[in-house]
Parts: C-alpha cells; structure tokens; sequence
C-alpha cells in the first residue's frame, strides 16, 4: 500500500495535519512512539487507568475535539509504539519516499507520497557538576510521571530554568501533592520595556496569560521561595541527590556572588527545548540556526514544504514555539500536501491557514526572545571532570583537550570523531549543543558556525532485524551506504550492520 500522506509524531503539529488530510479525503498514516495521540502536551492517562484518550487542558480548547476527531476518522491509519527510524529514498517511478519503522508489528517500510515530520521538541540538556545523578530530571520527565503515571518524582524538589513551562511543571507538581523546596527562575521579571514590546501578543492569549499568573499566586500561597537571577550550578550526593547549590547572577546569565545550598531529594530543570530535527536531517533536509527557536530547526518555506520537494515539516522541528502554533502550522500542512497532491492551486482556505499562523506567531516570537537561554553561559557551568556526553562518557575537560590539541578542529563533526561525543544511542541528542557551545567559545566564533552532528540511518536505537527486509519489510533497497547482513529469527539475530566508513549502525540486538 502506497499512504498519500505519511505523519511522523501525534502531537498538536501531527495530528491537525493528519486530520485536515483526511477530511479532504487524502489516506493517511500517524506514527507515534508513544502508545496514545496528544504528544508531550497532551500526554493521555493510560486506558487502564480510567484514560479517555482526548483528554486536554482547558487553556487549548480545540484540542478535544482534535484528539477525539482524528480518532474516529475512517481515512486515518495509526503505528503506536512504533519509531520512523530513517527516510531511505525516493521511488523514481512511483514518486514515493519510502519510510523505515520499528514497532510492535517488527521491522517495516512504508510508501507514501508525501511525509510531514512533526517530531516535536526534547527539553534542553545543561551538564553541569552532579547532572547525572539520580533525582535530577528534566521538567518533560516529570510532567510525564505525574500526567501518565500519576507518580510523584521525589519527596522534595527544586525547579530550576528559564522557560515559563517550568512554572507549568510546577503548578501540575504541586496539584500532585508535591512539597517545592525552591523555584529557580534565570531571568527576573519582565522590564516595562519588555512589557510594552510583548502587548501585541496579548490578543488571543489572555488564558494562557492568566493561567500562569495563577500558578505564580498559587506557588506564593504555598509559600514556595522563588529566586529570579539565580542558576543552580551543582547537584550533590553520592549515590542520589541530597542538595542542590544555587548561584546569584548577571542579565547575562554570569556567575556573580557566593553559593546557597538547598537540600532537596529532586531537581527539575527547565530551561527551554531542543526541535527533534534528525529525522528531517538525515533526510537531507536543510536546517539554520534559529537561537531564539531552540537551535538548529528545519528551513521551511510558506506551505512548510522543507527543502526536500516529497517531506513538509510543522510543529517544533521548524522551530519551538508552543501548542498554538503548532495546530496552526499542522493545519496549514495538511491544505497545503492536499494542494500539492490534487494539482489545485491555492485554494481560500490555505490562505486563511496562513493567516491564522501568522497571528500564532506574534505570540511565539515574544515567548522565544524573553526566554531565550544563554547558550554559552549554561555550558560554562561544566567543569573539567563534568559528563558531557552521556552515553560515551566524555568529560568537558576531555572535549577541550580535543580542542587544545587541534588548533584548527572547529567543526562539531571533526570533535566527534576525535573524542567520541555524541556517537551513543542517542545520537548526541543530549550533548550536541553543549559540543557546541564550548567549541565556539574556545575558538571564539559563533555557535552557528560549529555546525550539528550528521544524522545517520536509524536516527534512534532500534532492532538489528528491523533493518532487514527479511524481517517484516518488502524487497527495498536501504541507503546506499549502509551494509546488513542478518541470519536467524525474530528472536535471536547475529548481525553485522556498518556504514561504508566503517563506523557502526545505532541498534540494538533482539
């Protein structure tokens, strides 16, 4: 079967575009790691846990109806607990991209004649002494314990960042029962200047506005000690976290008096969000830099087409910018795929989606410059001894050793192949900026310049046999750089999977 259009991600950006496809009568197929629609956001109860499945906050009133919509919808196909692993390549003849998955069902590939990457975004990393040790999490990993498994993340806990989902956090933590030793906030509050440059987004908005005006009251009545201009710059313990150390410091985000200490058995760090966009790179796709939007996001033109004529993007890939935006963006996606498949123009309602974006965007953009990190300040917290790369282990100090010893390696590919980072599982998801960050400043250029990691074929963790057209895909090619051989069953696989360079695929045996 040959999908009109293929969704990656059932977040707000996927599903508005699933859904707008179907209506107009295009078949569609939503993959979604996650075992119900909503994304992060959105994140549903289980079933078995009394879940309906479309449930949302009151501040997104369109999202019940498309949670509970797209779910009836005849023209949509689902792939829960599934990953899209890699885009391979193009079928001349029928005009198809072909798409890797691995889920429940094994090891497929999937035809469509259009794909819409709506990845969503991940909480953005900050190493710094003590990150790794266990009780400091990211805000996404403790909104999904207390949304998904109604599970308190510790007994009692810091938050510390910049962006205002943490206060989202901590309003869904503190109806969760929990006790908040601290809110640590990097920026004060907003300066009148800012104040009057931010009323053209108040249109529109005023629930949202109003709904984080509650939790601030809300944490004052608990009596919750809120820090503006201070960072947290060490978790400490042994074989778990006991206290945290916070920092005073500049509008620039620079250390500027003594430590306090503040016991604490968690720590939540929100400092804003990275768009998932390796998927679309390792497509092919072409990204810039867009600090304010979270780093490296996907190019895109008005109909959010990428530069890859079959593969549009919506949603945080193209650039984090919240819930709203991201309806409006998959919407717009969903006409415009439409348009492109039935040879119609630009029909009315493509430029009403347009519109409708546009007003979603004064609203982004002014969240995206008051609370845009400092990049370079947040990787200056990492010492020498500090785990900057998780999954291969490398220090800070290992990094600038790189570095020292090649005065002319400036390029994040170049560190990476010299010292290792990000050539874990995760594909450096959780240590590319900070690679970067630290390489710009001690080259002294700017952080666009250092370039992302190369994004390779499958972009997540994923059976060796799902690889194999031998194990639940058809006769297709796979990229022409990637060798597989693979011998046994489902069950017990022996396998060798390298690239041309020699350098090993990112799987898992099983």
């Amino acid at each position: 079967m040959i999908y009109d259009v293929l969704v990656v991600g059932a977040g707000p950006a996927g599903l508005a575009a699933a859904l707008t496809a179907a209506k107009r009568g295009l078949h569609v197929l939503v993959v979604d790691e996650q075992r119900q629609a909503g994304g992060q956001i959105f994140r549903q109860l289980p079933v078995e846990w009394g879940g309906t499945g479309h449930d949302a906050p009151k501040d997104y009133p369109w999202a019940k109806d498309l949670l509970a919509e797209s779910g009836r919808s005849k023209q949509i196909d689902w792939r829960w607990e599934t990953t899209a692993w890699g885009l391979l390549m193009e079928d001349e003849a029928s005009h198809t991209v072909s798409v890797g998955l691995s889920g429940p069902q094994g090891g497929e590939y999937v035809q469509a004649r259009r794909v819409l990457i709506a990845t969503g975004a991940y909480d953005l990393p900050v190493p710094f002494p003590g990150w790794t040790l266990p009780g400091v999490m990211m805000a996404g990993a403790a909104q999904t314990l207390v949304k998904s498994q109604r599970l308190l993340p510790a007994k009692r806990l810091v938050l510390a960042g910049a962006h205002p989902l943490l206060l989202v956090a901590a309003g869904q933590l503190l109806d969760a029962g929990a006790d908040l030793a601290a809110l640590v906030l990097a920026r004060g509050l907003p300066s009148p200047m800012e104040g009057a440059r931010s009323l053209a987004a108040v249109p529109g908005h005023l629930g949202l506005l109003g709904g984080t005006a509650k939790i601030l009251l809300r944490l004052k009545a608990a009596r919750v000690p809120i820090l503006t201009r201070a960072l947290v710059t060490q978790a400490e313990g042994e074989q778990h976290l006991t206290s945290v150390q916070i920092a005073s410091i500049d509008s620039d985000w620079n250390l500027r008096g003594p430590t306090r200490s503040v016991e604490c058995d968690g720590l939540v760090l929100g400092y804003g969000f990275v768009p998932s966009t390796e998927l679309a790179r390792q497509a092919g796709c072409a990204v810039r830099w867009d600090s304010p939007a979270g780093g490296w996001v996907v190019a895109h033109d008005e109909k959010m087409r990428s530069s890859q004529e079959l593969i549009y993007v919506a949603g945080e890939p193209g650039g984090v910018a919240g819930a709203e935006q991201a309806y409006a963006e998959g919407r717009l996606a969903g006409l415009a795929i439409w348009a492109d498949l039935k040879k119609v123009g630009t029909p009315p309602d493509l430029l009403r989606a347009q519109r409708d974006l546009r007003t979603a965007r004064r609203f982004s953009k002014v969240v995206q410059t008051l609370f845009e990190p400092r990049r370079e300040s947040l990787a200056r917290l990492s010492t020498e001894s500090t785990v900057v790369c998780r999954c291969e282990l490398v220090t800070a100090g290992q990094i600038g050793s790189v570095l020292d010893d090649n005065p002319f390696l400036s390029d994040v590919n170049a560190v990476k192949l010299e010292c290792r980072a990000g050539m874990g599982l995760c594909q450096g998801r959780h240590c590319a900026l900070t690679v970067a960050a630290l390489t710009a400043e001690q080259r002294g250029i700017d952080l666009a310049d250092v370039g992302t990691f190369t994004a390779r074929a499958p972009v997540k963790p994923i059976p060796v046999s799902a690889l194999s057209p031998a194990h639940g895909g058809s006769d297709l090619e796979l990229p022409g750089d990637l060798d597989v051989s693979v011998d046994g069953t489902q069950d017990s696989v022996t396998s060798q999977v390298r690239y041309d360079n020699g350098e090993p695929v990112n799987c898992t045996h099983g």
